[in-house]
């Protein structure tokens, strides 16, 4: 059995990102992240679920694609952090997003 098989699994919304958990993202995803980097899933609520994955040693982090998650990565500086705790939610802000955009991921029929 491989050990990553024995993680735990933890789905994280935009809303409970941590600065580790953040930066860890950036450390993966660069460049941001592809299509082919999404995985998709059903949750408890049996709700189809869109997200990307990192890992720890002990933790494999869901992270749930949102339009906040990609402005939030593209506009990564560690800096910003350092005044709050790793595993702080309140350290991550919502970013500035048009509407337009946002719109983007609803479904509008």
């Amino acid at each position: 059995m491989n050990k990553r098989d024995n993680l735990k699994r933890v789905i994280v919304d935009f809303k409970k990102l941590t600065p580790e958990i953040l930066g860890l993202l950036v450390e993966k995803y660069p460049d941001g992240y592809d299509e082919e980097h999404i995985i998709t899933f059903r949750n408890a609520k049996n709700e189809l679920v869109e997200a990307v994955e990192v890992n720890t040693d002990d933790t494999k982090y869901l992270i749930k694609v949102s339009t906040k998650l990609v402005k939030t990565m593209e506009n990564y500086d560690e800096d910003d952090y350092e005044d709050y705790d790793n595993d702080d939610p309140d350290a991550i802000q919502d970013p500035d997003i048009d509407v337009a955009e946002d719109s983007e991921e609803m479904d509008l029929d």
